[in-house]
């Protein structure tokens, strides 16, 4: 059998008034066949009256109209309202009077200004029809009026709640986009914080080491290699999380490596801090987010031991398991709190340790080093 799923998205490429003539030439058709005529609509009663070249015309206006019902609907409403109004004074009383309810569904759900005005003189219009009717001498009586009137009321109703729903589908969808942006916004300023925060605070332990190595040269000079690789690091950091703004970007987060985490590690011993690492196991193939979170809960606790435990002997231990990475992140406390003055208030110095899982469905802020055990 022939796949033909593809014709939905190829007739939706169609301009709207290509897509609506199909049921305009279809209606104005039928409405020619010799089995439908004076099977239309009879508003009125009047005795009905043979096709003649007018009818033509009547028909013609009632149904090609409606190629343009979504595209300019005030136009298609006045142009069928006009050849109905045509078609019923003539009595030719043809199928295309099926048009009407059509275009006020059309005009209910697409007019975008002047709906009230719209309506008001639509009702005018269709009193003076009755008027006319009844001097024409239509035996229809007022029931009958009222009855046709409340069906093309009804007709408008369908329009408004089809552009009532329709303008409700837009605001949700709006919602979502917008709920959407503000998560992707938050967690790119988390990230850019934790960048941020532990490069800029390593430099900054870093050369305020270096104001007493100027005695000393060579450890001056590896000090300030320290600072400048710090920098690169910082940078690069940054230009990966910024490239995720732009919006032809389609990766994902890099997720940091076990290498990785040993030079960030390796980073922070620079910066004056002694650090022990040790780690079990190896990652599993599918704990990339696992991984990533891990990386983040190092390099904050590791920031903090450098802001409010300098020189404390600190414990990095990390333990791969197959659907889990416990990460422990530890200080003696024995280290000189002298330059935690350029740091934040967040976290303490002192024996803590930082453990639990930190799996791929990990979900909010790694946690800080502080008086307690920390996730």
């Amino acid at each position: 059998m022939t796949d033909l799923r593809w014709f939905p998205d190829l007739w939706r490429r169609f301009d709207v008034t290509v897509r609506d003539l199909p049921l305009a030439l279809l209606l104005a058709v039928a409405s020619f066949l010799p089995a439908l005529h004076d099977k239309g609509t009879q508003l009125g009663e009047l005795p009905s009256r043979p096709f003649d070249a007018l009818a033509f015309a009547v028909i013609a206006l009632q149904c090609l109209p409606l190629a343009v019902r979504r595209r300019w609907p005030a136009v298609c409403l006045v142009l069928v309202s006009a050849g109905f109004a045509l078609d019923q004074l003539h009595a030719y009383h043809t199928t295309a009077g099926t048009a009407l309810p059509i275009a006020l569904v059309s005009a209910g759900a697409h007019l975008e200004r002047h709906r009230r005005v719209a309506a008001v003189l639509l009702s005018a219009a269709y009193l003076t029809l009755t008027f006319s009717l009844d001097r024409l001498g239509a035996t229809e009586g007022p029931e009958g009026y009222v009855t046709f009137y409340l069906a093309l009321v009804l007709a408008w109703g369908i329009g408004a709640w089809l552009r009532s729903t329709r303008a409700a589908e837009a605001e949700r969808r709006r919602h979502v986009a917008e709920t959407t942006r503000a998560a992707e916004r938050t967690r790119i300023a988390r990230e850019l914080h934790d960048v941020v925060t532990h490069h800029v605070t390593a430099m900054v332990v870093q050369a305020e080491a270096a104001r007493y190595l100027t005695a000393v040269p060579e450890r001056l000079d590896a000090t300030l290699s320290a600072v400048t690789d710090t920098g690169r690091r910082a940078i690069a950091d940054l230009r990966h999380l910024l490239d995720l703004l732009d919006p032809g970007h389609d990766e994902d987060l890099r997720t940091p490596s076990v290498g990785e985490l040993r030079a960030l590690v390796e980073q922070t011993r620079r910066a004056g801090q002694p650090v022990e690492f040790t780690e079990e196991g190896s990652p599993a193939p599918s704990a990339g987010g696992a991984e990533f979170v891990a990386y983040r809960v190092v390099q904050e606790s590791l920031t903090n031991a450098l802001k409010h435990a300098h020189g404390s002997h600190t414990v990095v231990h990390v333990r791969f398991g197959e659907k889990e990475i416990t990460v422990e992140v530890g200080t003696d406390g024995s280290g000189s709190r002298a330059d935690s003055r350029a740091g934040s208030q967040t976290g303490s110095p002192g024996g803590r340790s930082a453990s639990g899982p930190a799996t791929a469905g990990s979900a909010g802020r790694p946690a800080r080093p502080g008086p307690g055990p920390t996730r």
